[in-house]
């Protein structure tokens, strides 16, 4: 009896054991995904020159090989997951490149001395700008993949599916591959097929310039003399039918067709009920076997390509621009490849956010309309926080799909006094931004060290930084001080704000609550307590390992002493203990407050300046 309980325990600890090699680890929790978007073409450029209209000889330009080891692991510290290099495709540049037989494009389709990164030339192959051997430029923007894997963070690069620059040339496509319009039918305005839109019968013309804009700034160049050579005129990027665009009109792209006809008519399935609440592993399988226009095909091919390449994910130009249902094809067929692909849409009709998400799955919308603009209008001073509630109500279903940001290369500088002037202005906007949702937030790069887009640099205004010209980013170079990216040229000020940038960005990304539930706080202080104005903003995230408030003081002026009462669905939710406890600050761990707990309800101490923030941590 004694020898069978023996074997019978020693059986026991073998299959505990064994059952303890087989236990499946405890998955990860996810992490808020921090992107940098950085361009490209001006981040490593060093030359201080700035001369309106300036060559590249002259200004200066930004090479890959300029994102080093130290340059990628300092974005890391920020809090980065993702880098998003905005400007890799080969799109329209004045200049030639002999050793690779590329021309010029021609300054009068053509924005800028550089080039809009948005009006893709050649989609198979870098900008030879932003290589140091322009024969190895792909070889180069590899090697910058994989610097950028190295240090754990994702690469992300534009693909711009509604409209191509006027001068596309695949010059590079892989074997089989025909370039855009090479089988087109131009004597017909539409076929499914064709790949752009015709005006048969008429020739493009160049459009009448305004305000005194002279292409090149009145430089003389042997292309620029009014004209371009199409003939037929093919539709303009954003939809304009004119042969002759208007200055104002993205005349220096014309528009993909993607099978909808110049009538509305839709030349291709269409998704069936329900395919809302589908995954887009079933959204692959409604496509096979139906025949999609030909634009989709290059597309799909397109973006395969980069995922080959090590990409890991794209940002979309304009998607809303583009059929919801071209977008169920391109996105299933990319999570195919990688179903971690990080795929971001710039989408700004608000009607139409759940169609892009659900139905083109796409993981992530820019949150422009809604969001952003209010915190600008709070930004200046002039709105109020109470708008925020609704806001961030009506996006509730969708909350985690919709990217945050306060900066991007379409919006002007935080620093501008267009914007704000002042940077720190916006830094309770900051930390409402990257701490109320479980989304992802976006920088631009110069915006952690106040850059204020101030250089006139060719085409466009001041207060956003060029994309269309060579120019240096002088808050940014003096952060990257010569290569070393140690910030060495910054004032204490501006080392300061690139720090405050960087303990929100990293306490983001470690703590879990802000993966986990949210409450707002604010309507139910602005009812109980005159002392809590439309300049403060309170809400609670928490999951089951911690429990945060946060609170936001807006106002520039005037400080915030009072009391921030609990709700009575937080207290329920997080069942509380009766009594007085001591509160810190975690994301900069300078505060400390007091939290009470009784029969009446709970409050929290607040003594805050102006623009101050805090992370409660509740125990």
């Amino acid at each position: 009896m004694k020898k069978f309980f023996i074997l019978a325990a020693m059986t026991l600890v073998v299959f505990s054991c064994h059952e303890a090699e087989l236990q499946e680890p405890e998955p990860m929790k996810p992490k808020k995904i921090i992107v940098y978007q950085v361009f490209t073409r001006l981040f490593g450029n060093t030359n201080t020159t700035n001369k309106p209209w300036g060559t590249k000889e002259e200004n200066g330009v930004g090479k890959f090989n300029d994102f080093t080891d130290t340059a990628l692991e300092e974005i890391k510290k920020l809090g980065v997951s993702h880098i998003w290099f905005t400007g890799v495709p080969h799109h329209g540049v004045i200049g030639d490149f002999p050793e690779i037989g590329v021309s010029s494009d021609d300054p009068d389709v053509i924005k800028g001395r550089a080039g809009s990164p948005y009006a893709v030339r050649d989609y198979y192959q870098v900008n030879p700008d932003l290589a140091v051997d322009v024969t190895k430029r792909m070889e180069e923007f590899e090697a910058l993949i994989a610097r950028t894997h190295k240090h754990d963070m994702k690469v992300i690069i534009d693909i711009v599916p509604n409209h191509v620059s006027r001068h596309y040339e695949g010059k590079n496509n892989p074997a089989g591959v025909r370039d855009f319009g090479a089988d087109d039918d131009i004597t017909i305005e539409y076929a499914k097929n064709n790949n752009f839109y015709y005006i048969p019968g008429k020739e493009f013309q160049v459009p009448v310039s305004k305000n005194g804009y002279r292409p090149l700034g009145g430089e003389k160049h042997p292309l620029s003399d009014g004209k371009f050579d199409e003939n037929p005129a093919k539709w303009t990027g954003n939809g304009s039918r004119l042969a002759q665009p208007n200055f104002d009109d993205w005349y220096e792209t014309v528009k993909i067709n993607y099978g909808i006809s110049p009538d509305g008519k839709k030349d291709f399935a269409e998704l069936p009920t329900g395919a809302d609440s589908l995954d887009w592993e079933a959204h692959y399988d409604f496509w096979q076997g139906k025949e999609v226009p030909d634009s989709w095909k290059k597309f799909k091919d397109i973006t395969q390509f980069w995922l080959g390449k090590g990409v890991d994910g794209f940002r979309f130009d304009m998607a809303e621009m583009v059929p919801v249902e071209f977008w169920s094809y391109l996105n299933s067929h990319i999570k195919k490849t990688n179903p971690e692909a990080f795929l971001l849409a710039e989408v700004y009709n608000p009607s139409l956010y759940r169609d892009y998400i659900r139905k083109g799955k796409m993981d992530y919308l820019y949150d422009k309309v809604e969001l952003y603009d209010t915190l600008k209008h709070i930004i200046q001073g002039h709105g109020s926080t109470d708008n925020l509630v609704s806001i961030l109500e009506g996006l509730k279903d969708i909350e985690h799909h919709m990217l945050h940001f306060l900066e991007n290369h379409d919006e002007q500088r935080i620093a501008s006094p267009e914007f704000a002037g002042n940077p720190w202005k916006a830094m309770p906007a900051m930390v409402v931004s990257v701490t109320i949702s479980t989304s992802p937030t976006m920088i631009y790069f110069g915006q952690e060290v106040g850059e204020p887009g101030a250089e006139m640099a060719g085409f466009g205004q001041p207060s956003r930084t060029s994309i269309f010209d060579y120019i240096g980013v002088p808050q940014h170079q003096k952060w990257m001080n010569g290569g070393k990216f140690d910030g060495g040229q910054l004032s204490e000020n501006e080392k300061a704000l690139r720090n405050y940038y960087s303990e929100v960005l990293n306490f983001t990304r470690s703590s879990s609550a802000l993966m986990g539930e949210y409450m707002e706080l604010h309507s139910f202080n602005r009812k109980q307590n005159p002392a809590y104005t439309n300049k403060t903003f309170a809400f609670a995230r928490w999951d089951k390992s911690q429990k945060l408030i946060v609170v936001t003081n807006f106002d520039e002026f005037q400080s915030v002493k009072t009391t921030l009462k609990l709700s009575p669905e937080l207290l329920k939710a997080w069942k509380l203990e009766k009594g007085e406890r001591e509160l810190k600050e975690v994301m900069f761990g300078k505060k400390k407050t007091m939290l009470r707990v009784t029969d009446n309800g709970a409050e929290i101490d607040l003594d805050f300046g102006p623009w101050e923030s805090a992370v409660f941590e509740v125990r």
